[in-house]
């Protein structure tokens, strides 16, 4: 650990961990079967200055290009045994990296610091109904009309869909293909735009996902993120962070489920001995702890490019990849070896083995990761 960490990040993991023990692990299972977390979450989570963690400090933020202090704080962030939870309350950082980079100062000013605060909540809104994973071809059209875009089009999958303040919108602006996208900063009150039904997923209950729909939708001109037919390389930069995140959850994910499953394995007694008694078991939870430490040492070292100012497009995809795999593999191992009791919803590892599978979909799927690596390749 302490190739990586510092006595600051050990600070900040301490004040993350009592922010999940105080203030979600007791509630954690109520809101999962209610759909959501209460909104004033956020502000609290500001407060602790987790949702601030390397942004700039003009704009309220701290410790700016720390990879690592993001990455302490997702891992403690999954200790409330919930991906919707946490994936809910990081949304803003996926929605408003573009807006820091991008967007005119008067604007940033105006939408980050509140965001950071809590105050605001901040989603991105990429996928559609028929495009997945494919955003070179999104179909949601903006029409430049004086001084504003009309907006026609939906959106799908939406994390903090509904609850959101403001959003990040990938918008054809262009030609067909990557090179005629933009990027356009919406409010949740600007005329012609409809937050749709809350959608019900298989797992990240606790998260709000919703549909978008945008009718003759009047957005100022002057929330253009960034310059016009240029959003797919914001797209693309989002998505590098994006996918480390994802893979610090697949590690989390799984290494929880390993936790829970030595528990218990040590008390549960089957033909006079615990279940750790038995060499099948043992070695089964080896399997497992040692898939859990290469995921997340690779992860690691693909933080270290990044904080070195390289861009491991190759690295972080196949640290996705493999850390969703491995989650599949050892949620699904811990629920077998609870039994019965690992298919009641009771049972953390019935939820972690849930919210696991979204890793392989989610911010690109594998399938498209693999199209990426091997293009980094040259294949």
């Amino acid at each position: 650990m302490t190739d990586y960490f510092t006595e600051t990040h050990a600070q900040v993991r301490q004040t993350a961990g009592k922010f999940i023990s105080t203030h979600v692990l007791p509630h954690i299972e109520e809101w999962e079967e209610a759909g959501e977390f209460p909104r004033e979450i956020y502000p609290l989570a500001g407060k602790a200055g987790l949702l601030g963690a390397g942004y700039p400090e003009s704009l309220g933020g701290h410790s700016e290009g720390d990879i690592f202090l993001k990455v302490v704080i997702s891992e403690e962030l999954m200790r409330s045994t919930s991906g919707g939870f946490v994936a809910g309350i990081g949304s803003l950082d996926i929605a408003l990296p573009p807006v820091v980079r991008w967007a005119r100062p008067e604007i940033r000013e105006q939408i980050v610091p509140p965001v950071l605060q809590g105050e605001k909540v901040m989603a991105l809104a990429i996928s559609e109904p028929g495009g997945g994973s494919d955003v070179a071809n999104l179909k949601t059209h903006a029409v430049r009309d004086g001084d504003h875009f009309v907006v026609n089009g939906s959106k799908t999958f939406i994390t903090s869909g509904h609850r959101a303040d403001h959003y990040t919108v990938a918008v054809r602006t262009g030609e067909a293909g990557h090179n005629g996208i933009s990027l356009l900063l919406v409010d949740r009150d600007t005329p012609g735009f409809v937050r749709g039904r809350k959608l019900k997923k298989m797992g990240w209950w606790a998260s709000d996902t919703a549909e978008l729909f945008f009718e003759d939708c009047r957005v100022p001109a002057d929330r253009l993120i960034g310059a016009e037919n240029a959003g797919f390389v914001a797209i693309m930069t989002n998505f590098l962070a994006e996918r480390l995140m994802l893979a610090i959850m697949g590690y989390m994910t799984a290494e929880i489920a390993l936790e829970a499953a030595i528990t218990y394995c040590r008390s549960r007694e089957a033909f006079g001995r615990s279940l750790s008694g038995f060499q099948v078991t043992r070695h089964k939870l080896v399997d497992m702890a040692t898939q859990v430490d290469i995921a997340r040492e690779y992860t690691y070292r693909c933080a270290a490019l990044m904080q070195a100012g390289k861009n491991p497009v190759k690295q972080v995809a196949m640290a996705k990849n493999f850390a969703a795999e491995v989650c599949e593999k050892v949620t699904r191992e811990a629920i077998q070896l609870h039994g019965g009791m690992g298919y009641m919803r009771e049972a953390t590892v019935e939820r972690l083995h849930r919210d696991g599978k979204l890793l392989s979909i989610g911010g690109g799927t594998t399938e498209i990761m693999k199209e990426m690596i091997g293009k980094q390749m040259g294949l």
